[in-house]
């Protein structure tokens, strides 16, 4: 088994809230992330790939094809986007990294498959110190 790993990028705004919540436990909780004045990221994605290698090109996947992929199915929904209120496969869920990689997960999941390989891990990097992996389930 061999793994090969996509990173694009893109930059989008939005702020962790809780409407049930009042303003002091959304900052409490979620800290400078809930200012109602939402804040950005550049968000590195990382997207990983697994299987066979083809015998006659030695590629598990062709990393153009699945460079349009994730950006048909994610880049083009997010950059320069406010994940709240403008990403479809984002709405009524809490923008944390972690559903975000979730959810960006589901969008690409059957999509490599149709490439012959299986998606492995989508791993988004928030800041320079902070990053979520998620390997699916």
């Amino acid at each position: 088994m061999v793994y090969i790993t996509r990173r694009e990028q893109f930059s989008a705004a939005h702020k962790l809230v809780r409407e049930d919540w009042s303003a002091e436990k959304n900052l409490e909780i979620f800290g400078k992330c809930s200012s109602p004045n939402w804040h950005g990221h550049n968000y590195q994605l990382f997207v990983t790939v697994k299987g066979e290698q083809n015998p006659d090109t030695s590629f598990v996947a062709n990393l153009s094809d699945v460079s349009k992929v994730i950006c048909k199915k994610v880049i083009a929904k997010l950059d320069h986007k406010n994940i709240n209120l403008d990403v479809d496969f984002m709405k009524g869920k809490l923008s944390t990294t972690e559903t975000l990689a979730v959810e960006i997960w589901k969008q690409l999941e059957t999509s490599m498959q149709k490439l012959n390989c299986e998606l492995h891990c989508v791993k988004i990097q928030e800041t320079e110190n902070n990053y979520v992996e998620f390997f699916g389930k």
